[in-house]
C-alpha cells in the first residue's frame, strides 16, 4: 500500500516521491560511510538550516518522528484530537496511541471544525492534502486558523508535501507547529530527514543520533546545495502533472492524483505498475498514483486509459 513491499524491477507509482534525484546523491553516501565510525552530533547543521529557511528549526528523523514527538509532548495532556478525513492513517494512530478520543470530521466541511475545538483539543492539517492532493490557501485556512486561536487548541500542520506545490504559501500562527521533510521532495525516503517549526521541546524528546551518519551527511549537502536541486527539479514535475489533467482530466495540487478507479490496481500490478490501493484511506475503489518520468507516466496513462475504456 505505501511502497518499499513491491518487485524491484516494477514501476511504482504508489509513493509520492520526486522521481529525480540529486546529483550530489553520490558524495552523500561516500561521506556517510567515513561518518559511520563516529557518533553524530547534528547542532551546527541544525543552526544553519534555520538560517535557510528563515525559522527556527528543530531537526527530526523525518515527518513521522516529529508526529510521535510531538505526541510525546502534547496528547498525553489533551482530551481529543480533530482529525479531517481523508487523511494520513498515522494522525490517528498515535492519537489513540496517548488515549484521546479521535473527532471525525469530513475535510470537505471546514467551517464544522471550530465547533470542534477547545483548550484541551488539537488538531492534525495536512497541507496539501494526503490523499487528494488539494493545497489550501493561507486565505482559505484563516477561519480555521482563527477557530484554532480563539479556543486556545493547537494545530499540527503536516506540511511534508508543500515543496511540489507552485506557489505554496504557508499560515502564520504561534500556535500552529509546522512538520516539514525533504525525504518525499528529494526522492529519498529512506533518508530519515525532516524538521519542525514552532516546537523547541522537541529537542527534549528526540533519541540522540536519531539520523545517523546518512541523514547528517545529506544534511550536510542539502544545506551546502541551498535547495537548487528543488528550483531545477519541481518545474519538470509540474509540467508532466499538467500531461495528467489534461488527459485523463484529474485535478491535483501536490505531485500525486486521486482517482475512482475499481479494479485498476490488479489490472495495472499485471502489467508490472502499481499504485496505492486507498482502501486505507476509507476511499475503496479509489487509487492514488504519484508523477514519475515523462516516459514511466506515458505508460501509465496509457494504461489507465485503457481501464477507463
Amino acid at each position: 500500500m505505501h511502497g518499499g513491499r513491491t518487485p524491484e524491477d516494477a514501476i511504482d507509482f504508489s509513493i509520492s516521491i520526486n522521481p529525480y534525484k540529486p546529483e550530489w546523491i553520490d558524495d552523500v553516501f561516500e561521506r556517510a560511510e567515513k561518518l559511520s565510525s563516529r557518533y553524530v552530533y547534528w547542532e551546527h547543521l541544525e543552526q544553519k538550516l534555520s538560517e535557510l529557511v528563515k525559522n527556527d528549526v528543530s531537526v527530526t528523523a523525518g515527518a513521522t518522528e516529529a508526529i510521535y514527538l510531538i505526541g510525546i509532548h502534547f496528547l498525553r495532556e489533551l482530551e481529543s484530537v480533530v482529525i479531517p478525513k481523508p487523511t494520513y492513517s498515522e494522525y490517528e494512530r498515535i492519537a489513540r496511541f496517548f488515549g484521546c478520543r479521535v473527532v471525525e470530521v469530513p475535510l470537505s466541511n471546514l467551517e464544522s471544525i471550530g465547533d470542534r475545538l477547545s483548550s484541551s483539543s488539537a488538531i492534525f492539517f495536512c497541507n496539501p492534502n494526503n490523499p487528494t492532493g488539494r493545497y489550501y490557501s493561507p486565505k482559505e485556512l484563516k477561519p480555521l486558523v482563527d477557530a484554532v486561536e480563539d479556543s486556545r487548541s493547537i494545530m499540527f500542520l503536516d506540511e511534508a508535501f508543500m515543496d511540489f506545490v507552485e506557489g505554496y504559501r504557508s499560515v502564520d500562527s504561534e500556535n500552529v507547529v509546522k512538520i516539514r521533510t525533504f525525504t518525499k521532495s528529494y526522492g529519498l525516503p529512506g533518508i530519515r530527514v525532516g524538521y519542525v517549526i514552532n516546537f523547541e521541546e522537541v529537542k527534549e524528546y528526540r533519541m540522540p543520533w536519531s539520523i545517523g551518519s546518512v541523514g547528517y551527511a545529506f544534511l550536510e549537502k542539502l544545506i551546502e546545495d541551498k535547495f537548487s536541486f528543488l528550483k531545477q527539479s519541481m518545474p519538470k514535475i509540474w509540467r508532466e502533472k499538467r500531461k495528467f489533467e489534461s488527459k485523463l482530466g484529474v485535478k491535483g495540487d501536490a505531485n500525486f492524483f486521486l482517482m475512482y478507479m475499481p479494479g485498476a490496481v490488479e489490472f495495472l500490478k499485471s502489467k508490472g505498475i502499481y499504485v496505492r490501493d486507498c482502501s486505507s484511506f476509507g476511499l475503496d475503489g479509489h487509487i492514488r498514483f504519484s508523477i514519475r518520468l515523462p516516459e514511466e507516466n506515458d505508460l501509465l496513462i496509457k494504461n489507465l486509459i485503457e481501464v477507463m475504456g
